[in-house]
């Protein structure tokens, strides 16, 4: 094997890529920062326990494991940070009001989630911990929205659904957790086929409702048609009508629904959202309510909130230019080592160009250059 060869779906982000990336996570950070988010920073592995504790099988079969050559014990390497930060607001915080956290670093996952993607994501997210209400749901998708916004993403859908359809629907229905992971696959496939053989032995109604939620998405009229669908299904009206008031929020947005969509459902309690965008080839974030994610560190905290791939992100946004630079020669004298100073503490870029190197262009836009007039140093238009 080469020397230079990195495994698949892990690459090296070269210059202007990464140059792209950084801006993204800078701005997107300060937008968390402008809606009251603190920063938090999870460490990038943990004992395997508390990683996993809570979570899916999926997540498991996402996880990268090793021993640890100090404990012996089996630690892990995060594949998500939801879970982390549900340990820090619930243990290391213990804050008794609303709490809102923001984090943003790389995770690493055993298999590629969607073609061509990579295995090292560089996740941002936010959480808002402490309320109940549907203010909270509000925010984390006002905060989504104002991210993908800010990175410069047009022409998105929001696209919504609620986990707790499906819990109605299969509410007292006897099933082993095989067949009960295989429904949800089926669903969030629209697998009909195996839907229907999977649901054989379930009570008529359920079985209907499960079936029809494969065909209920699109825009707002589809929850009349679910309203419809699923009137014999206690509290689905209820989880219904809270979408579209959920909706109308949102008026600036264009929003669909999709009733069957299950992904990371061992996660999500209730309202959840994706936001796609053109060129995308899966969500750019997906976010929602998961009360239950503190639960097992000991605090049920109501929980709202959402993440995202910057890597994904930056493959869908336009490419920003490069900001100006200034050239200047290579010295050692005092006047120049200043001017050189004083414009970089004024934020400028000042390329010096080494002794050799004068006809060489680099990644810098240098429209201007530090030449000495009149025995001064003085910026110049090039």
């Amino acid at each position: 094997m080469s020397a230079w060869a990195l495994p698949d779906h892990i690459a090296d982000v070269l210059p202007s890529e990464a140059r792209h990336i950084e801006e993204l996570r800078r701005g997107l950070l300060d937008t968390a920062r402008s809606y009251g988010y603190e920063l938090v920073m999870p460490p990038l592995l943990e004992y395997l326990e508390s990683l996993l504790t809570g979570t899916g099988e999926a997540l498991n079969l996402q996880t990268f494991k090793l021993v640890d050559q100090i404990s012996g014990h089996t630690l892990g390497l995060r594949a998500d940070m939801t879970q982390q930060v549900a340990r820090i607001d619930a243990h290391l915080l213990n804050r008794e009001g609303v709490t809102r956290l923001c984090y943003c670093g790389p995770v690493l996952h055993a298999a590629p989630d969607r073609p061509r993607a990579t295995r090292e994501p560089l996740q941002f997210g936010a959480e808002i911990y402490g309320h109940a209400g549907p203010e909270a749901d509000i925010e984390a998708l006002s905060l989504a929205l104002a991210c993908v916004e800010g990175a410069g993403v047009s022409g998105f859908t929001v696209d919504l659904a609620d986990v707790r359809l499906v819990r109605s629907l299969l509410a007292g229905v006897m099933v082993d957790g095989d067949v009960l992971q295989k429904v949800h696959a089926a669903l969030a496939s629209k697998d009909a086929t195996a839907l229907v053989a999977l649901t054989k032995n379930f009570p008529q109604a359920s079985r209907d409702g499960l079936l029809a939620l494969l065909q209920l998405y699109g825009d707002v009229k589809v929850l009349d048609e679910a309203e419809k669908a699923l009137e014999r299904t206690p509290g689905a009206q209820h989880v219904l009508q809270h979408l579209k008031w959920f909706a109308a929020q949102f008026p600036q947005a264009n929003v669909t629904f999709d009733l069957a969509d299950l992904r990371g459902y061992s996660y999500y309690s209730g309202t959840r959202f994706a936001v796609y965008a053109p060129g995308a080839s899966d969500a750019l974030v997906r976010g929602g309510r998961y009360d239950e994610v503190g639960a097992v560190f000991g605090r049920n905290r109501p929980a709202a909130g959402f993440s995202l791939d910057i890597k994904q992100l930056v493959s869908v946004v336009p490419s920003r230019p490069l900001r100006a630079a200034i050239r200047a020669p290579w010295g050692n004298g005092a006047q120049l080592s200043l001017a050189i100073a004083q414009l970089r503490s004024q934020g400028e870029t000042v390329v010096c160009v080494l002794p050799g190197h004068e006809s060489e262009v680099d990644e810098f836009h240098c429209d201007r250059a530090l030449v000495q007039s009149a025995g001064q140093w003085v910026v110049q238009a090039v």
